[in-house]
Order: C-alpha cells, then sequence, then structure tokens
C-alpha cells in the first residue's frame, strides 16, 4: 500500500515586489496552515518523506505541518522538480520514489495538485484551495505502478472555520 498526501501550498501574498519563487505567505495563509494541520492530527500517520517545492510559499507552508505533527526533520527534503504547475513533474517524481516508503508528502502548487488530485484519486475536486489536503491511497507495491486510488481524506480550511 502506498499513501500520497498532497497539500496545497498557503495563501501568499502579491504585495511585494518579488519574483514568483519569492513571493511569502499572507497571514491567512500562516492561519489556515495551522488550521489544516491541526486538524490532520486527528487522523495521522508520520510519513517516511516530506518533500516540498522551494517556493517560499510551498516551503514555509511544508515547515509549518513539520512543526504542527512534530515531523523528524531529517525526512524533509526539498525538491526543485516540485516547483509545477502542470503536474508532469510531480507525477514522474512521485513515480520514481524508492518503493520501500509507504507514505509520502509533497507541498506544491496548482494546478498541479487539483489535476493529481483528479487524475489518481476517485473524488472531483474542482479546485483545490490553498492550504488544503489530500489523501490518496494505492494498493500498489511501488510508487511506479500508481493508477487510480482511493481518496481517503480531504481537508479544507473554508470547512474547519
Amino acid at each position: 500500500m502506498k499513501l500520497l498526501t498532497l497539500v496545497r501550498h498557503g495563501k501568499s501574498s502579491w504585495e511585494y515586489d518579488v519574483d514568483d519563487r519569492d513571493r511569502p505567505l499572507k497571514k491567512r495563509g500562516i492561519k489556515d496552515a495551522n488550521l489544516v494541520s491541526m486538524a490532520l492530527k486527528n487522523h495521522y500517520k508520520e510519513p517516511d518523506m516530506v518533500f516540498s517545492s522551494p517556493a517560499n510559499r510551498a516551503l514555509s507552508t511544508a515547515k509549518i505541518f513539520v512543526e504542527n505533527l512534530n515531523i523528524n526533520p531529517n525526512t524533509f527534503e526539498v525538491v526543485d522538480e516540485l516547483y509545477d504547475f502542470g503536474g508532469d513533474n510531480v507525477i514522474r517524481f512521485f513515480k520514481a520514489l524508492p518503493s520501500d516508503y509507504k507514505n509520502i508528502m509533497i507541498f506544491g502548487h496548482n494546478h498541479a495538485f487539483t489535476s493529481i488530485c483528479n487524475i489518481f484519486g476517485d473524488t472531483f475536486i474542482d479546485n483545490l484551495p490553498t492550504s488544503a489536503l489530500v489523501c490518496i491511497k494505492f494498493e500498489v507495491e511501488s510508487w511506479a505502478a500508481i493508477d487510480k486510488g482511493t481518496t481517503e481524506t480531504m481537508i479544507f480550511p473554508r470547512d474547519l472555520k
């Protein structure tokens, strides 16, 4: 069995004159990331590895989850290929992971994450909101064999307010 948890970065700020990769989280993004990560504690098993896009907003969101869920920082890695908006790089990335990883968490971006949720999950999502997470379970032995899975958990900030 494999468990893939996708977390879209928190709401980011456009008020600074910085490159897209450097945009920070807004206060709402920080609040929502805290809200969702704390809600995840109710049905949570620590991932074997946590991966994040290098973009500031994704990395900041990931750090909030790592801290709130007491995830071992040695299992956290920043991966350039996850700075992807279409989804192909993200899919290639997790399909190439070693089979001994059973449970992974990835922090990244839309439209990639909405597409991936709809390609691999069994619950249609119109748009994965910022700070939202989706867990999809696959009854396979290797990441390369992933096809259609079961959407097990969806936590959206709006449902927690």
